[in-house]
């Protein structure tokens, strides 16, 4: 199935893949559910919602400092340089991503779409615009906008949220014109990015599952592979650098 694959890899012209936690999961990414000490008496469902943040900004950006200083010691694995590569094969590809960890990018992918936005950058509470990348926010001193005065938030998606409009119609758009969608380390159950796989079956591409179980989405595609993408990857690129091109 794999040498299949490749072979159709090297026919196609456009590449899309959509990833979640699994892929961060295999390079450490803690969840941030259930941890002992401090923050284990939290839920995430209690701190990254706007209401927790108007309330108590202080113990929000607490909260996303801790998380930014652990996921800062995470590093992409195997599986996120894979794809990276697996771009050279394409005339046009992209990497749309539910995770907020900027691991695709540290690997290498020039083009990635962040559906849930990047723990790393902050923006605006009131008019949402970013701030440079380098500022440290004090949680007790919490900057504000240099446009309308708002506090800094962290430019993440939070529950009761929606997702960036233009980012998500961006990964609507490539999604249909995908001639192969990859849908790799995600259940596949949350909406809309599980809607994504779908429309590109729906508009002619192939669709290529790799994840350690079943989804909804294995029924449906043309290739299914139950691994890890951080071992199926690299072997997949093995074989696409054998038979020569990109």
């Amino acid at each position: 199935m794999l040498e299949k694959l490749a072979d159709r890899i090297r026919r196609a012209r456009e590449g899309v893949v959509l990833t979640g936690a699994g892929i961060s999961a295999e390079s450490g990414v803690p969840t941030f559910r259930g941890k002992e000490g401090l923050w284990g008496k939290f839920k995430p469902e209690e701190l990254a919602t706007m209401e927790a943040f108007m309330a108590n900004p202080k113990i929000v950006w607490e909260w996303y400092n801790w998380r930014r200083e652990l996921m800062g010691k995470v590093k992409p694995n195997s599986g996120h340089y894979a794809l990276a590569e697996l771009g050279e094969w394409f005339e046009q590809y992209t990497v749309v991503t539910q995770n907020v960890d900027g691991l695709h990018r540290a690997a290498g992918s020039p083009r990635v779409l962040e559906l849930h936005g990047n723990i790393y950058r902050n923006k605006c509470s009131e008019c949402n615009h970013l701030t440079p990348d380098d500022l440290e926010i004090d949680p007790t001193h919490i900057p504000t906008c240099t446009r309308c005065g708002g506090k800094i938030r962290p430019d993440v998606v939070w529950f009761g949220e929606l997702l960036p409009e233009g980012t998500i119609e961006e990964a609507f758009a490539v999604s249909e014109r995908a001639d192969i969608f990859f849908s790799v380390g995600t259940s596949a159950l949350v909406h809309p990015a599980a809607s994504l796989p779908v429309i590109a079956r729906q508009h002619g591409a192939v669709l290529v599952e790799i994840n350690p179980e079943e989804t909804p989405l294995t029924e449906f595609a043309d290739y299914s592979f139950r691994a890890r993408s951080g071992e199926l990857l690299p072997e997949l690129i093995g074989l696409l650098r054998r038979k020569g091109g990109c």
